[in-house]
């Protein structure tokens, strides 16, 4: 009976495990596919630029193409560098196979030499040889099971060194392999921030071209005005998965107190879980600003343009700075989303404790990826800018209702 549990306990081990092999291999081929579409919608919007005319290619729309285009790399140089990290990561464990199996070949080839100093200096004994030597058929036992002890230890530490040398070998192949890799990613994501920063120098001689025209700034705030919603659709979606995420966790933890073989099920979807971190409600009014050295540009809720004779409504608030500064953290969290909006540009939202979200927005540059655990302050990109200057778009959500920021953010 306690074999026969063995023997499941070792299949289900060996079931799950292949398994999770496959679904590596599978999130692996979904990620290498994933890049490969980024790359081919790029090449996409390069060519659309440069089929219009000089006229055209000074344009919001034109604007709008570069903003794009900066997100996808952005998107790009982030994916590359985990890729990076997870192949150095590769080689420091494969670094670590290769300084153990050679201690290990090192011991063996010690042993052996402790049996050929051996035998060099008794001879080698036949198995018939002991019976003329010993008296005691005690002795005679113990000495004959000694020998058929050491003699088949030195058969197999010499297979042993075999193998190992063998393995040995393979694994310097694959560390060349690894290292190679990692230098092809390195170079690969040099020419990407290449390429970025020069879409980044490109997007701002565009600005300065149709900046004073107030036709292109009417189809910025249009383009905003148009797409103002699909923000909390974003924070919409996130609660539902979260919420969905949340059902089969607890569906599972109740198929497991029933089950008592269940293989458990891998989890390869980013960790978006609040509960360690500190509370976020507790910041109300004392909150660190996401920007240092801004003012709030346009406020929440109705903004009226005297100028252009618009009026929009704002889920949050815009912070102006005079340059491309650090934008940080405003509390722990983990990032839940990072998307493309038309007048928004690239957006990153942050989940935090007790059902909060915060929202960044207008970044030129992103420095984190989907599932990161961010600490208070930590930075998550730099602001880009806009028709009407260097912008940081910020928003505060609980759950499903956008919250005004000032109320939450401290006096300046």
């Amino acid at each position: 009976m306690v074999k026969s549990s063995k023997y499941k306990f070792l299949l289900l081990f060996l079931f799950s495990f292949c398994f999770l092999g496959f679904a590596q291999q599978q999130k692996i081929k979904q990620k290498k596919e994933e890049l490969s579409e980024i790359k081919k919608e790029i090449r996409l919007l390069e060519t659309q630029y440069k089929q219009k005319s000089s006229k055209e290619k000074k344009s919001y729309s034109s604007f709008q193409n570069f903003n794009r285009q900066k997100f996808l790399l952005n998107k790009l140089i982030t994916n590359l560098k985990k890729q990076e990290q997870d192949k150095a990561y590769q080689i420091s464990l494969t670094k670590r196979k290769i300084s153990d199996l050679e201690e290990e070949i090192k011991q063996l080839r010690k042993n052996y030499v402790k049996y050929l100093i051996s035998i060099n200096k008794y001879g080698e004994q036949s198995e018939w040889s002991i019976f003329f030597d010993l008296s005691s058929m005690q002795r005679l036992f113990l000495r004959y099971k000694y020998l058929k002890e050491f003699s088949k230890r030195r058969e197999q530490d010499l297979s042993k060194l075999k193998t190992s040398k063998k393995d040995l070998q393979k694994l310097n192949v694959k560390l060349e392999n690894e290292k190679n890799e990692k230098q092809l990613l390195v170079r690969e994501k040099q020419k990407e921030e290449k390429d970025l920063l020069a879409k980044i120098s490109e997007s701002k001689r565009l600005l300065n071209a149709i900046r004073k025209d107030k036709n292109e700034l009417k189809k910025e705030i249009n383009a905003k005005n148009n797409t103002k919603d699909k923000i909390s659709d974003l924070i919409s979606n996130l609660i539902e998965a979260e919420k969905k995420k949340e059902e089969e966790r607890l569906a599972r933890l109740k198929n497991n107190k029933t089950t008592a073989t269940a293989i458990p099920e891998p989890n390869y979807d980013v960790d978006l879980t609040t509960t360690d971190f500190s509370s976020f409600a507790a910041q109300k009014g004392k909150m660190n600003w996401p920007i240092s050295r801004g003012t709030v540009f346009k406020k929440f809720g109705q903004n009226r343009n005297a100028k252009l004779k618009t009026v929009t409504v704002n889920h949050g608030i815009d912070i102006k700075v005079q340059s491309s500064l650090e934008v940080k953290a405003v509390a722990e969290g983990v990032v839940s989303a990072i998307d493309w909006i038309p007048g928004y540009g690239s957006v990153v939202i942050v989940s935090h404790k007790g059902d909060y979200r915060t929202v960044y927005s207008h970044l030129e540059e992103i420095f984190v990826s989907e599932g990161d655990k961010l600490k208070f302050n930590s930075g998550i990109g730099k602001v880009g800018e806009s028709l009407e200057g260097y912008i940081l778009h910020f928003e505060i959500w609980k759950s499903r209702n956008n919250q005004n920021p000032e109320i939450w953010l401290a006096k300046k």
